[in-house]
């Protein structure tokens, strides 16, 4: 897969992991990883219509649509400091309900039972009703009474419902600091012959090279289509209009490729046909944007900073910029692009990523997990039995990739942002984009 849209570029991941203060995983087990990625709170639509197009598309098919533009801005929420908790004195009180406080969770001072309630509330995506028009005054007897109004107080106090972990972040957690804890005690040991690894099962090997030939198969497809395209305007007036809306079709007709590229990838993967219609829906709709950033960051070049599509297209941040993206957006695309390029991926390693990102049995409207799951199973343990012989030295490597897909989650929610502030500004996005995005005018 090669192109990257640039109103779909999402990305928050300064670092490998997401945390707030206070949170705590519980344990997992490290010997079979079940499902390296985690789930991330922003909502999904249903319908289908033009995806359903899309998974019986050619790439021949790709049809490029004309846009229009203006500027966006876009505030982000108000976050207390990163760093330590301040220490607590003991007689502290819950921001929400008055009850004592046992801590800053997600962002603020709360009791347990509020804690729980939030984090309950978000992963569950739950929605609740008040019976006095959402007017109850919240205490510790009423935070029983009223599920709504106690939602709402967590809320207004500050909780943040990006700070709360689902169960597969938490797991991955876990994971890494297993994983490091015994690259610690293994390094203090007396150094002796590293031991020499198997080599890959013969039905992995084949796995793999299908794979990356299914990837630079789908790439020359998206080459081919370049002159469709439209043209970047080579004229640098910022207040032409007609300027500006060209630069917009250009990167939302890259976009179109890249999507028509994913899933052309996604129906040649051994498995997926095997899923329904409507979990193929699903899956795709969600991990679309994630795997375009995995692109993205793939083809970013650190010695000139910018990102470089179809061989020719090459973009720094301003170029993002006069597409009519925010930088709230755009910096965290190229942190999270500089964070991959770090670890030097090959393209086994990134076909596998993209295998393992697409079978997630934790996103939205899945309705066949287990499935989903034993699917995704065989991309998982060929990644580590393939890092395990590449890098045999480096025992972190295998969590540190599993932890870019927690990152992506988080990016995917500024994605979201990003396309929300485009619609605020009436910037029209072709309808693939729209179906795939949930942009419902």
């Amino acid at each position: 897969m090669s192109t990257l849209s640039t109103t779909d570029i999402t990305d928050v991941g300064h670092g490998d992991s997401l945390c707030c203060a206070g949170e705590e995983g519980p344990s997992a087990a490290i010997a079979k990883v079940k499902q390296e990625t985690l789930s991330q709170t922003v909502s999904y639509g249903t319908s289908h219509n033009d995806l359903n197009d899309t998974l019986l598309m050619e790439p021949s098919d790709i049809k490029m649509y004309p846009t229009e533009d203006t500027p966006l801005p876009e505030g982000r929420p108000v976050k207390r400091k990163k760093g330590p908790a301040p220490k607590m004195l003991g007689n502290e009180v819950c921001s929400v309900c008055g009850d004592k406080a046992s801590g800053f969770h997600y962002n603020v001072l709360s009791c347990e039972g509020c804690k729980g309630f939030f984090r309950r509330s978000v992963i569950k995506g739950a929605r609740y009703t008040c019976k006095n028009s959402g007017r109850c005054e919240m205490d510790m007897y009423m935070r029983r009474k009223c599920q709504q109004c106690r939602l709402r107080k967590c809320r207004e106090a500050g909780m943040l419902e990006q700070c709360v972990l689902s169960e597969e972040q938490i797991r991955l957690k876990k994971m890494k600091k297993q994983e490091e804890e015994t690259a610690r005690t293994s390094a203090v040991a007396t150094p002796g012959p590293a031991p020499e690894m198997p080599p890959l099962a013969p039905e992995q090997q084949e796995m793999i090279e299908k794979l990356v030939a299914l990837q630079k198969q789908c790439n020359k497809r998206s080459f081919l289509d370049r002159p469709k395209v439209t043209p970047w305007p080579q004229s640098q007036d910022p207040l032409n209009r007609e300027v500006r809306q060209q630069r917009f079709a250009h990167f939302t007709e890259l976009a179109i490729m890249s999507v028509q590229e994913i899933v052309d990838f996604a129906k040649q993967l051994p498995g997926f046909l095997e899923l329904t219609r409507e979990d193929q829906i699903a899956l795709l709709k969600t991990s679309t944007i994630e795997i375009m950033l995995l692109e993205t960051s793939r083809r970013y070049n650190p010695a000139i900073d910018s990102i470089t599509f179809l061989k020719d297209f090459s973009y720094n941040k301003e170029d993002f910029a006069k597409a009519g993206l925010q930088f709230e957006f755009i910096n965290p695309i190229f942190e999270f692009s500089k964070g991959m390029n770090d670890l030097h991926l090959d393209e086994a390693e990134y076909a596998l990523l993209i295998a393992i990102n697409i079978f997630s049995a934790d996103r939205p409207n899945v309705q066949d997990h287990e499935l989903v799951e034993r699917l995704q199973q065989p991309y998982v343990d060929a990644l580590h039995s393939y890092i395990r012989i590449k890098r045999p030295n480096d025992h972190l490597m295998f969590p540190r990739m599993l932890m870019k897909l927690v990152s992506l989650r988080t990016l995917s929610s500024v994605h979201s942002e990003q396309v929300f502030a485009l619609r605020l500004q009436d910037k029209k996005l072709p309808p693939l984009l729209s179906e795939i995005w949930d942009v419902h005018e």
